[in-house]
């Protein structure tokens, strides 16, 4: 892995020649992601990370936290025990460096500590699953890291809007799989890494699979296509 997101992170943080990110996906063309949006305060941030925000308590686990922005609110504004993890390390020596106490650079698969009481997933935490085949596996994972009475705070975007229409206002999605698999792109200074699988789930989806893996389920938030939702153990 190249660890452009984190180089990224790394020069902005640091002042080293820093330029924005590149986006694409397989339905979606080139697009400028300013790192500086990765270190957005509170007040910048989106009305469904807010939620999550305000919600959360406890013994907190950061799933993908990059540059610590989330992490940071909750461990110095709100007093929270937070551990933020990320597989990008050059994303976590910034987390440190910016003062997150606790950060941990490894697969959240690998990751072993458990009895959370809050476990986020922002900035489509689901895309973390891949694919619809991994979502039971990453479910049980996320299960077994909750306290009894904990929960998991995960947003997502249904995409169904990004596909084409018909005159009838039928979607043309891909015969193929789920319309929300993904592959995902990322550009820095003229590298490119290799696609990954990225996940966009519906919440109804999302909702049966949660049942399905022992989970309570309800939606928190919604803003236009996108929502938060917060699991809770049965």
């Amino acid at each position: 892995m190249k660890d452009l997101m984190g180089r990224a992170i790394w020069d902005y943080y640091y002042q080293e020649n820093s330029e924005d990110l590149q986006t694409e996906t397989s339905i979606s063309e080139l697009d400028d992601l300013p790192v500086s949006y990765l270190f957005r305060d509170y007040q910048e941030m989106n009305a469904l990370e807010k939620k999550a925000l305000d919600l959360s308590f406890g013994k907190v686990l950061d799933v993908g936290s990059g540059a610590g922005s989330h992490s940071l609110y909750l461990q110095n504004e709100r007093k929270l025990e937070v551990t933020a993890l990320d597989i990008s390390p050059k994303s976590i020596e910034v987390c440190k460096a910016r003062g997150v106490k606790n950060a941990i650079c490894e697969d959240l698969l690998q990751f072993s500590e458990k009895n959370f009481d809050t476990v986020l997933l922002l900035m489509n935490g689901t895309g973390i699953f891949q694919s619809l085949e991994h979502i039971d596996q990453y479910l049980q994972k996320l299960k077994s890291l909750v306290v009894e009475n904990g929960q998991i705070l995960i947003d997502s975007t249904d995409i169904l809007y990004m596909y084409d229409h018909d005159e009838d206002g039928g979607v043309l999605v891909p015969a193929t799989g789920y319309y929300g698999e993904l592959d995902y792109y990322l550009h820095y200074k003229g590298e490119s890494e290799l696609p990954m699988k990225w996940l966009y789930l519906d919440f109804d989806t999302l909702e049966n699979a949660a049942i399905a893996n022992g989970f309570k389920i309800q939606k928190v938030k919604q803003l236009e296509d996108s929502y938060l939702a917060q699991l809770t153990l049965k």
